[in-house]
């Protein structure tokens, strides 16, 4: 578990402050919704519920746990087709 003070949406690998990355699975405590409602606007004008997490953060809030496991970015074509291809040779292909 670990305590979390700051988070950087999307960064290049280059401006990575780690290796560790949100998975979009969240715990969220009743305090982030009104969090969010005073968060403003961001990239395209929406409200990003990282920026709330991140103000949540500076304020000693948010809390981490390390996942054990295979993670894919299935928000790309690539990511989607690496993550298919795993799925198959790992759980179909071995039938």
């Amino acid at each position: 578990i670990y305590r979390v003070d700051e988070m950087v949406e999307k960064p290049s690998p280059a401006d990575a402050p780690s290796n560790l990355a949100i998975i979009g699975r969240y715990i969220l405590t009743p305090d982030i919704f009104d969090i969010i409602r005073e968060t403003p606007p961001g990239a395209n004008g929406e409200i990003q519920l990282t920026d709330a997490l991140q103000i949540q953060a500076k304020r000693g809030c948010v809390m981490a746990y390390k996942f054990k496991g295979r993670r894919f970015d299935c928000g790309s074509v690539p990511g989607f087709v690496e993550a298919t291809n795993y799925v198959y040779e790992n759980y179909y292909a071995r039938r």
